[in-house]
């Protein structure tokens, strides 16, 4: 992308309402991001003219769709990324929803979890299985759903190719310093020894380019360039490395008899389809290369109901040749895509060739598409099946707590509260969930208490449960099977009242006392005191620590903020704005009492960077 070009539009809801921002719309190409009224990116989109596609979210002619609905309902706020094509708002679109993981977009999940071969950049590159993916330059191959297929692939290029196995930095200049010895592998013809200069890296490379074509499934070229070697070596009486040659080529066949057969015509292509059950979907892609099938791709799609094929399929190709390099001459799908030719077009320049895009209607090709589609619809019908399981899976712990607290219902999901202050100062709450005896960091909360001055737990209480269920409600989040806080019955009656007045009455709430452990319930004036080794106490106990801690956390960062910024403060000349420059540009108090005269003037000026010098000096004279 022509990164100096994009122009950034940020059409904010303070200066603009929404009829002014839709009327000011560019007609340029480009990207949209909606936002709601927490500032969050809730879905991002691409458009040839920006203009026209973002106000046709909100005409009222556009035909009703339940999710669209609710997504427009939310958007207060819209940011423009001009492009200068569409190609650029593509891989804009792509790498932004990749990024970002908008709520209303279709967000894919793809099999990280396998591995992978990997040849490093380097100047002489190693081969190995790893499981994680490092945009350095390096090329991966794979991922490869069967760890028997990865070591048999691994195996078959370290007996065809003289590959280094060791770990040695080698460089120019570890060779010509000769840091490295040849080992064991040198003598036993497994490596040519680039570690003592025996090999050039022009040489090496041809062997290693060899190794990615067999890895991509395209050896017959390998074979012939082999074949010649072979010819040569014999010719030239070499005959103990002709016979390593042939040697390599009965590995190779081996190795490529054991590929599936596709298609006689020896051809390169992608299959893709998707299967949709419910809110999810998995996208399969066929890797065929000369005819062979050399490897699949597995994605899972969220939010992805309602969505048709076509556009799950969009977002899919856009993903996968985002990471993947190895583009074919040939794109096999199951239906047509809206945006078919600006994908085309971005293929080609990616690949630097011609791609087609084909949407066979019978054949051999349509017989393709239905295997890859059957691999889809069982991902997907997996998932499902999974999903039911840890749905109805619940741990002991949590069973034996709805045992001891007599709950109608199962409390999977526990949220609780808990206060921190001292001497009433940089008062702050926590809020941490627990979801089947396990916590859920990503929905932990802090709360820096607005509406009370002093050390008041109760007021501080009804405030922090009033916020986080008043904003629940409004936002139709999901509510606790199991409220908790930390406390005993002032704590509880304080939280107690204020779901009463939310409604939320029905939701059980306890308090645990943390002196004798005694679990408090509303309406009753005795303490519940649960058996000492119950697993469901240990639960409680594990939640109620980690929202101290998580408090505690808070609210220190908070009052060493104030404390470094307050002596700042102190010294005369000195706002917030100039305490908090100092801050950004010395890193530290420290750093502002050892700067020199000369640096302070250049933030402050010289008559403050003065009277900071005069401030410090005096301060250690004091406490001298």
């Amino acid at each position: 992308m022509s990164g100096g070009h994009d122009t950034t539009l940020s059409l904010r809801a303070s200066e603009l309402t929404l009829s002014e921002k839709l009327d000011s719309l560019p007609t340029n190409p480009g990207v949209y991001q909606f936002k709601n009224a927490d500032g969050k990116v809730i879905y991002v989109g691409k458009a040839q003219n920006l203009r026209s596609r973002v106000r046709q979210y909100f005409q009222k002619s556009r035909s009703s769709d339940p999710k669209l609905d609710a997504m427009v309902e939310k958007i207060v706020d819209v940011e423009l990324i001009v492009t200068d094509s569409e190609i650029e708002a593509l891989i804009l679109e792509a790498n932004l929803i990749k990024k970002l993981k908008p709520r209303y977009n279709v967000v894919l999940k793809d099999d990280k979890s396998y591995p992978y071969i990997v040849i490093t950049n380097e100047p002489f590159p190693r081969v190995f299985v790893t499981r994680r993916v490092i945009r350095d330059g390096s090329r991966y191959f794979g991922p490869y759903t069967d760890v028997k297929a990865v070591r048999y692939a691994l195996k078959t290029v370290r007996d065809i190719f003289m590959i280094r196995s060791c770990n040695f930095d080698l460089t120019e200049e570890t060779i010509q310093k000769k840091k490295y010895k040849i080992c064991l592998d040198y003598h036993i013809k497994k490596c040519e020894g680039p570690c003592e200069g025996l090999v050039t890296q022009a040489h090496y490379k041809r062997m290693i380019d060899q190794v990615a074509s067999v890895l991509k499934g395209k050896t017959e070229n390998v074979v012939e360039t082999l074949e010649h070697d072979m010819q040569r070596f014999s010719d030239e009486t070499r005959y103990e490395d002709a016979a390593r040659i042939r040697d390599s080529i009965r590995a190779l066949y081996v190795y490529t008899e054991k590929q599936k057969v596709v298609d006689a015509k020896q051809v390169d292509r992608d299959i893709f389809a998707v299967a949709v059950k419910g809110d999810d979907a998995a996208g399969v892609i066929f890797r065929v290369r000369e005819g062979k099938l050399v490897g699949s791709r597995n994605f899972y799609m969220g939010n992805a109901e309602g969505k048709p094929d076509r556009e799950l399929l969009e977002n899919l190709i856009e993903r996968y040749y985002l990471e993947d390099e190895d583009i074919p001459g040939e794109i096999v799908l199951p239906v047509s895509l809206e945006a078919e030719s600006l994908v085309q077009s971005w293929l080609e320049t990616r690949r630097g060739a011609a791609v087609s895009i084909e949407v066979p209607k019978a054949g051999e090709k349509m017989k393709l598409i239905a295997m890859v589609r059957n691999n889809a619809q069982y991902l997907v019908d997996e998932l499902e099946i999974q999903r039911m399981k840890r749905s109805e899976y619940v741990p002991h712990s949590v069973k034996a707590l709805q045992r001891d607290l007599r709950l109608k219902s199962t409390p999977r999901r526990i949220e609780c509260f808990d206060n921190s202050n001292i001497q009433g100062s940089d008062a702050v709450a926590s809020l941490v969930v627990f979801v089947d005896g396990k916590a859920k960091k990503s929905e932990y909360r802090h709360f820096k208490i607005r509406s009370v001055s002093g050390p008041d737990d109760f007021a501080s209480m009804r405030e922090v449960v009033q916020r986080r269920y008043t904003r629940v409600l409004q936002e139709e989040g999901t509510l606790p099977d199991l409220i908790m806080v930390d406390g005993g019955k002032g704590q509880l009656s304080s939280a107690v009242e204020v779901l009463t007045g939310l409604e939320l009455q029905k939701v059980p709430i306890i308090g645990l006392a943390k002196r004798l452990e005694e679990v408090f319930v509303p309406g009753s004036s005795e303490a519940l005191m649960l058996p000492r080794t119950s697993s469901g106490l240990r639960l409680l106990q594990q939640i109620r620590d980690e929202a101290h801690r998580f408090a505690i956390t808070h609210h220190r960062t908070l009052r060493s903020k104030r404390i470094l910024q307050t002596e700042l403060d102190l010294i005369e000349g000195i706002g917030k704005k100039r305490a908090k420059e100092l801050l950004e540009a010395f890193g530290s108090v420290q750093g502002v009492k050892f700067a020199t005269e000369d640096q302070l003037a250049e933030i402050v000026g010289n008559k403050v960077a003065q009277k900071i010098k005069e401030y410090f000096k005096d301060s250690a004279e004091e406490k001298g």
